[in-house]
C-alpha cells in the first residue's frame, strides 16, 4: 500500500518504502559513515506457550536489521491484545518472552504500545545500526555468487500442524524459530556478502525472486531443491494436506516465474509462508563453504549451501 505514496526527496535516505528491503535506513553520521535502520513487524501466536510466542515474534522482529548486516539498538513493543482469550499472566508472558530476545541482542527496550484487539498480535518496532561498508541489500546478489542458507524451512506447515492438534510438539522448529539471526550475521561480517535477505512472509522462492527481480538485479537463481534444509516434520504432515493458506498464495504468485528441472512430486514447500525464518547469503563461491562450517559451529546445524546465482534465464527460479 505505502507503493504508490509520495514524499519528497531527502538527500540522506537511502532505502525508503519505495523498495522492497528489510529496513528503511538513511544516513546517521556521513563522516563515520553511520546508517540507521529502522523496521517493524508483528505475527499471530504459532505456538501455544506465550513466553516462547514472545521469543519468537520478537527473533522475527529482530531479524530484519541482521538482514542488514546490522546491530540492534532499541525495540518498541507492539502488542496488539486479546484480553478474551489471553489472560494479564499470559500478556506478561509474552512481553517477558520478547524482553529476553531484546536483551539477548544486545539492544534496550524503550517501551511500545498496547491496544485491544479481537486476535492476538505481537511484535516490536525496532532502530539498528550499520556501517556504510557493512550495509547487505536484498538485491544486489553477482553472477556466480552461492546462496547459503543458515536455517531450515517448513514452519508454516508445521505451525499449522500445531494449530490443528495434528502434532503437539515441534521442538526442532521451535528451537530454530527462537534462534536469532545475530549470530549468523556476526559470523558472515567477515566474508564477501553480495546481498542478503531473511526468509519470511513470502516464503524461500519469495525472497529469492525478490533478490532476482528488484533493482540492479538482471539474473536468475538456480536452487539445489534437493539441499535445501527441511523440518524433519513437514514430509508427513504434507501427506495429511497440513498447509497453510499463505502458502498457497505464494505458489499462486510467484509460481509463473519458477521453472522445474528436477523430478518432484510437488514444489510446494520452496513457497512455504514462513515466520523467524533462516538469513540468505549471496557471497563469492570461494567462501560459501567456510561460511556454513562458521554458522554450523554457531549452532545453525542445518546451514547449506542451496543454489547458485545464474545469468538471466528464461525463468527467474529454476528449481534443479
Amino acid at each position: 500500500m505505502t507503493s504508490s505514496l509520495k514524499q519528497p526527496p531527502f538527500k540522506d535516505l537511502i532505502i525508503g518504502f519505495e523498495s522492497s528491503e528489510d529496513c528503511g535506513a538513511f544516513v546517521l553520521d556521513s563522516e563515520s559513515g553511520q546508517i540507521l535502520l529502522n523496521t517493524a513487524d508483528f505475527i499471530t501466536p504459532i505456538v501455544d506457550d506465550p513466553y516462547i510466542y514472545g521469543q519468537i515474534a520478537a527473533a522475527n522482529s529482530l531479524s530484519d536489521v541482521f538482514a542488514m548486516g546490522g546491530r540492534a539498538l532499541s525495540a518498541l513493543n507492539l502488542f496488539m491484545w486479546d484480553s478474551a482469550n489471553v489472560s494479564k499472566e499470559m500478556a506478561r508472558e509474552i512481553l517477558q518472552g520478547g524482553l529476553s530476545k531484546i536483551t539477548e541482542s544486545h539492544a534496550m527496550l524503550l517501551g511500545g504500545h498496547t491496544t485491544s484487539d479481537s486476535e492476538q498480535k505481537y511484535g516490536l518496532s525496532v532502530t539498528g545500526i550499520v556501517e556504510s561498508t557493512h550495509l547487505w541489500r536484498n538485491n544486489t546478489a553477482q553472477i556466480g555468487d552461492m546462496l547459503v542458507l543458515c536455517k531450515p524451512i517448513g514452519s508454516g506447515i508445521v505451525s499449522t500442524g500445531l494449530k490443528a492438534r495434528v502434532i503437539t510438539q515441534a521442538d526442532e522448529m521451535v528451537q530454530s524459530l527462537c534462534k536469532l539471526n545475530l549470530y549468523a550475521t556476526q559470523a558472515a561480517r567477515k566474508y564477501q556478502i553480495h546481498a542478503c535477505t531473511d526468509i519470511t512472509g513470502f516464503g524461500l522462492i519469495g525472497h529469492i525472486f525478490e533478490m532476482c527481480s528488484k533493482g540492479r538485479a538482471p539474473y536468475s537463481a538456480l536452487l539445489y531443491s534437493s539441499d535445501v534444509p527441511i523440518f524433519a516434520q513437514v514430509d508427513s504432515l504434507l501427506q495429511e494436506g497440513i498447509i497453510p493458506g499463505g502458502t498457497y498464495t505464494n505458489k499462486e504468485a510467484f509460481s509463473a516465474f519458477v521453472g522445474i528441472e528436477c523430478d518432484m512430486s510437488d514444489d510446494i514447500i520452496y513457497y512455504d509462508v514462513q515466520t523467524s525464518g533462516g538469513l540468505l547469503f549471496a557471497l563469492p563461491m570461494s567462501e560459501a563453504k567456510e561460511l556454513v562450517y562458521d554458522l554450523r559451529k554457531l549452532g545453525y546445524e542445518c546451514a547449506s549451501i542451496i543454489g547458485e546465482i545464474l545469468p538471466r534465464g528464461k525463468h527467474t527460479i529454476i528449481l534443479g
